[in-house]
């Protein structure tokens, strides 16, 4: 795993509404690690997610790819550059069919039409349960189904860097170990980079390379994986 960043904050400010929720982030995701932030609800780690693919603009510092200084922050470009997001509850349109939504992502990834059946054909490979799915109404699948087509739609891009935001919500522990662990095998083979944002920090942790605990819109603490499994003093002293 390298030590460079592929994507960076500096002194990052944010909120909504006037109301600030991010004061002085640095913050940094380094390529080829699945880094997990933790923290409380309401701590901004969701806000924090949104802002680095662009759908909150920032209030004050820098957002930097690649260690280059980003001057607009938006999801069409950051999808160009390699950046996609799995979003909190998983966003799907519950009247498309799975093929339709995956038809969706492909457009709008901006995947050329001549590329668009080899791409599909690469998700369906990563998670083979999606092909059993595909001319079902997305409105109709189980929480652990609809959660993989929202990480298969994220996916049609070939990212080098997912931002995952609380993939877990709903789902038994086994579940998010079965949508989770060919992504962790993904990760490894392409050196892909992962944000993992999660409250099921016990089954976060067994996928992560480095932890990070945000608290009140600030990041308080840098730890490796190990120095909390089966802490549970030390995670409730942390949040």
């Amino acid at each position: 795993m390298s030590t460079s960043a592929i994507l960076q904050t500096r002194d990052l400010q944010a909120g909504y509404g006037g109301r600030p929720v991010l004061s002085n982030v640095d913050f940094e995701l380094r390529t080829g690690e699945v880094l997990c932030l933790i923290g409380h609800n309401g701590a901004g780690k969701s806000t924090l997610l949104k802002v680095l693919f662009g759908l909150i603009a920032r209030q004050g510092g820098e957002i930097l790819l690649d260690g280059k200084r980003l001057a607009q922050v938006e999801p069409r470009a950051m999808t160009a550059a390699g950046v996609a997001l799995v979003p909190e509850g998983r966003g799907v349109f519950p009247g498309l069919t799975v093929a339709e939504t995956m038809r969706l992502g492909l457009w709008a990834a901006g995947v050329p039409e001549t590329e668009r059946g080899a791409r599909l054909d690469w998700v369906l490979s990563v998670l083979p349960m999606l092909r059993t799915l595909m001319e079902r109404r997305a409105g109709t699948l189980s929480g652990g189904q609809q959660q993989m087509v929202s990480i298969g739609r994220a996916l049609l891009s070939r990212p080098r860097c997912l931002l995952m935001d609380e993939p877990s919500i709903g789902l038994a522990p086994k579940l998010f170990q079965d949508l989770l662990q060919p992504i962790r095998a993904l990760q490894r083979e392409h050196g892909m980079s992962i944000l993992l944002v999660e409250q099921n920090v016990k089954e976060a942790l067994k996928i992560s390379d480095r932890v990070v605990v945000m608290k009140s819109g600030a990041l308080i603490h840098e730890t490796l994986p190990d120095t909390l499994t089966g802490d549970n003093a030390k995670l409730m002293e942390l949040y």
